[in-house]
């Protein structure tokens, strides 16, 4: 068993989680893992089909597990879904980690993801959607976090610099 991640990627969808996760982990000669791939592996199916057919409820369960197990098995960098710190037992767990906040503001989020119905929590009004969203985790995404990374404006090649900086990592 490891003594889990080298870095833990939180933030809202399109922030760059998996980009700069992807990143950090080749820097760090690192393997990288992300929860949300962990659960499409697991389910055979897209997270907006389990929202669909089973609800958000049924998802949220799943990725508390997908968190648990990662956080108990992965040493190298792990990026969790955007909604993964609404959960307080995850948020618990999370406590002993290296997490990162990627944060970014809601003009960065239109130009990267463009806030397409694709993202099953952003169907109507996206733009207030993901606000609300934000609302209603930028406090937990900051209570977690060991650091925050404003990605804003930056190149993911910048960020991962960023988030290397702010946990004093080195490259391999």
């Amino acid at each position: 068993m490891s003594s889990g991640p080298l870095v833990v990627l939180v933030g809202p969808m399109g922030s760059g989680k998996s980009t700069v996760g992807a990143l950090l982990a080749e820097r760090l000669g690192a393997p990288y893992r992300d929860t949300d791939a962990d659960i499409v592996a697991a389910e055979g199916r897209a997270i907006s089909d389990i929202f669909i057919e089973d609800g958000e409820p049924h998802f949220r369960a799943l990725e508390r597990e997908a968190v648990r197990v990662a956080l108990a098995e992965h040493a190298g960098v792990l990026a969790l879904g955007g909604g993964a710190i609404l959960d307080a037992d995850t948020r618990a767990l999370l406590a002993p980690h290296p997490v990162v906040y990627l944060s970014m503001d809601v003009e960065e989020a239109v130009k990267r993801v463009g806030l397409n119905t694709a993202r099953p929590l952003l169907a109507v009004n996206p733009r207030r959607q993901w606000r609300e969203l934000m609302d209603a985790r930028r406090h937990l995404y900051t209570e977690v976090a060991r650091a925050v990374v404003a990605t804003d404006e930056r190149t993911p090649e910048e960020v991962a610099q960023a988030v290397l900086d702010a946990l004093e990592l080195k490259d391999a």
